[in-house]
C-alpha cells in the first residue's frame, strides 16, 4: 500500500487533488485507516488516477468522468472521449471566430466598403422555404441546398437566399433558399417561387461566415450614411462557397440589402 503522499509523487497529483477525487467518488483509496483516517492506495490505481487527471485537464465534466470509469468496454470509453473532444473543437472554432471578428472590428482604419446599387428584376426560381429558428439556420440550409441540388438539373445561376428581418430581430423568421433555373420543378419541398423586383445595396463578404455580421453592420452603416432606407428581407448570393472549394479564403458571398432612396427633407 502507498500512503497518499507517496501516491501523490508517483502520479504528479497533489494530495489536495487526490482528496477531492475521493470526495467526488472518482478515485477512492484502496483502504482508509479507521483510526487515523489516512488514505492508502495500491500501485494498480496509478493508471486510473492519471486517466482521471487527463480527462479533467480536457474539462470533461465530473459526471462524464464517472461514466467513463464505469464503462468496461474500451470502444465505449473511446466514444465518450471523442464526443467530448468534438465539443471542445466546436468551442475552439467559436472562440477563433469571435477573435477574428473582434480583430476586424478593432482595426483603426477599416478599408472602405465597396458597395453597388443594383436593380434586380423579378425572376421565377426553384426554392425551398420555411420558418426557422436562428440557431437552426446552418442545419436547415444544408438540408435545403442538398434537396435543391438533387432536384434542379439545369441551374442557370448561383444559389441564393432571402432572410426575413424577424430572423435577426426575434430569433425566428422566414428563410427561402433558391436556385435559378428556366423550368423550376415541383418535388418534395422544392417549388417555383417568383422573387419580386428589388433595388439592392450590394457588397461582397470575403471568406468564412464567422464574421459576416461585421459586413452586415458595415453595409447597414453605408446605407444610413447615403440616405437610403431599408425594407424587405436581406438577400444573399453564394458566388463561391464550400460546395465549390475547400479553401475558405476563396469564398465569396454577396449581401444585398433592399433599399429605396429617401426624399430629401
Amino acid at each position: 500500500m502507498l500512503a497518499i503522499g507517496e501516491f501523490s509523487r508517483l502520479t504528479h497529483l497533489s494530495v489536495r487533488t487526490l482528496r477531492r477525487y475521493h470526495d467526488a467518488g472518482l478515485l477512492e483509496p484502496a483502504t482508509v485507516d479507521p483510526a487515523s483516517g489516512y488514505r492508502y492506495y495500491s500501485a494498480d490505481q496509478i493508471p486510473t488516477a492519471q486517466v482521471i487527471h487527463r480527462l479533467r485537464e480536457l474539462d470533461v465534466p465530473l459526471p462524464d468522468v464517472q461514466r467513463f470509469l464505469r464503462l468496461p468496454d474500451p470502444s465505449a470509453r473511446g466514444a465518450l472521449v471523442a464526443e467530448h473532444l468534438e465539443r471542445l473543437e466546436s468551442e475552439l472554432d467559436r472562440t477563433r471566430a469571435a477573435v477574428a471578428s473582434l480583430r476586424r472590428l478593432l482595426q483603426p482604419e477599416p478599408p472602405p466598403l465597396d458597395v453597388e446599387l443594383r436593380a434586380v428584376p423579378a425572376s421565377t426560381v426553384a426554392a425551398v422555404e420555411d420558418d426557422v429558428d436562428h440557431e437552426d439556420v446552418l442545419a436547415w440550409y444544408s438540408g435545403a441546398m442538398a434537396e435543391l441540388d438533387a432536384v434542379v438539373r439545369d441551374p442557370t445561376g448561383v444559389p441564393g437566399g432571402l432572410y426575413d428581418n424577424a430572423l435577426f430581430e426575434a430569433g425566428r423568421g422566414h428563410l427561402l433558399l433558391y436556385r435559378p433555373t428556366t423550368d423550376p420543378p415541383r418535388s418534395g419541398r422544392v417549388h417555383p417561387v417568383t422573387l419580386p423586383a428589388v433595388e439592392l445595396a450590394v457588397t461582397t463578404h470575403v471568406g468564412q461566415h464567422d464574421d459576416i455580421d461585421v459586413t452586415y453592420g458595415e453595409l447597414g452603416a453605408w446605407a444610413v450614411a447615403n440616405a437610403l432606407a431599408v425594407a424587405g428581407p436581406v438577400r444573399e448570393t453564394y458566388l463561391v462557397g464550400p460546395r465549390d472549394t475547400t479553401d475558405p479564403a476563396a469564398w465569396r458571398t454577396e449581401i444585398g440589402w433592399p433599399v429605396f432612396r429617401v426624399a430629401p427633407r
